[in-house]
């Protein structure tokens, strides 16, 4: 019995003491695992600015996640994992690039350039192109020539307009008598939001009496005139809202019947043509035939360089420009004159309803190309040409006005300048003499 309590006893020391260590054990174990944590979750919420324990080599210190701007909300829902470490985060990604507020018309708004940086100059075409919008274009288009070529029918027929509705006639005892007057219309046409004020000027009476002598300077008048008030408005002190009626292209329409130009074809043209754009124009082309148009055409460009007229002259190509718009400019150089038709009836050819004329023989189609040169007229001046029309007005015809008026202006403040300057000195001679 006493053997048997020894070994008892023993056997509960030996139990105690195993106990004791395997606690010892369990306890440093603990201690070495919790710790680091423990400090890696002070130096997270502490930031990076906490040192580390020396003495621990930098390979083995793990790294630590940048803090975004949704840690918060994760470590609300999430706080028993705070200390814990996720080192498959993915890096940050950059902020993207600021992008154009017209993002229709961003150049950069494309797959290639995401992830290119760019300051955003290339935006400044959408500007321009915004402001102009929003303010709007103008047109001044003056039509000239004698009555009866069919004026007020093409020009209805380019814009697709009625300016002629309450116009009268007059009859041959009052065209005799008639001089030569300046009529504007003014209409406002818009098209996909784009807004334009056309001005229309017409000369009603032109070459329409026995005697035409000078009658184009009522013409060349109402042009400086425009020039002018122009120059006026430029140099006052308020220039914010300029109207600018400057003439901008003269369409002159030429008579189909005869040989080449007429005198007063050539004294008109002569003298308008360093104030404005002039377009000559061959009227009523369907009464003379395809062969017929061709030798006036040849014959009317012969005259207009044997007698030195500027006419409107087509901007030269650039040699990086499409092949196609290469051979649209050497057709309309070769079209001049341009021989049109103008009709704003609508008849039924070949099943279709298109504008032209009916007659006993057929059809003639005003929008068919090979026909007459319409559609290349209208492409001329209103799709392709127009702001060059508009800028050889502002760059070439106004500058020389403009010039022209400085040069008088200076001579008149010399030559009053030198008118006092001598009346100056007779007075002191005179003095000088009578002392």
């Amino acid at each position: 019995m006493v053997i048997f309590c020894k070994d008892m006893h023993s056997v509960l020391y030996l139990t105690t003491k195993w106990s004791v260590l395997f606690l010892l054990l369990f306890s440093m174990t603990l201690i070495f695992h919790i710790k680091p944590l423990s400090h890696l979750a002070d130096s997270e919420g502490e930031g990076l600015s906490r040192p580390h324990t020396p003495g621990t080599p930098t390979f083995l210190r793990p790294a630590v996640a940048p803090r975004g701007p949704g840690d918060t909300e994760h470590e609300s829902r999430h706080g028993a994992q705070r200390g814990r470490v996720d080192f498959s985060l993915p890096s940050p990604i950059s902020p993207s690039r600021p992008k154009s507020p017209w993002g229709c018309y961003d150049p950069y708004d494309s797959t290639e350039d995401q992830d290119k940086e760019y300051v955003g100059f290339a935006t400044l075409p959408n500007q321009v192109h915004r402001k102009s919008v929003k303010k709007g274009f103008d047109f001044t288009l003056m039509v000239s020539g004698e009555s009866g070529l069919g004026k007020s029918t093409l020009v209805n027929s380019l814009f697709l307009t009625d300016l002629y509705k309450d116009r009268n006639l007059l009859n041959a005892e009052e065209r005799i008598t008639q001089t030569v007057e300046i009529t504007k219309h003014t209409v406002d046409i818009e098209e996909k939001g784009v807004k334009l004020k056309l001005t229309i000027v017409d000369t009603p009476g032109f070459g329409d009496a026995v005697n035409n002598t000078e009658c184009w300077k009522s013409v060349a008048d109402y042009i400086d005139q425009q020039f002018e008030q122009y120059f006026r408005d430029e140099s006052g002190l308020n220039r914010k809202n300029i109207q600018d009626n400057r003439v901008h292209c003269c369409l002159y329409f030429i008579s189909p019947f005869g040989h080449g130009l007429r005198p007063l074809d050539v004294e008109f043209m002569k003298a308008l043509h360093e104030k404005v754009n002039i377009v000559p124009v061959l009227a009523k082309a369907d009464t003379l035939t395809p062969a017929e148009v061709k030798k006036k055409k040849i014959k009317i460009r012969e005259e207009i360089e044997q007698y030195g007229i500027k006419i409107y002259q087509f901007p030269d190509c650039d040699s990086d420009e499409d092949e196609d718009f290469k051979q649209q400019d050497q057709e309309l150089k070769e079209s001049i004159p341009f021989a049109v038709i103008g009709s704003n009836t609508v008849v039924e050819a070949k099943g279709k309803r298109v504008r032209g004329r009916l007659y006993p023989w057929g059809i003639v189609e005003v929008e068919n190309p090979a026909h007459c040169d319409f559609v290349k007229l209208r492409n001329m001046l209103v799709r392709t040409h127009m702001q060059d029309l508009k800028d050889v007005t502002r760059e070439t015809h106004y500058e020389n006005y403009r010039a022209h008026c400085i040069q008088s202006m200076t001579r008149m403040v010399v030559k009053e300048r030198n008118r006092k300057y001598a009346l100056a000195r007779t007075l002191h001679h005179a003095s000088v003499t009578s002392h």
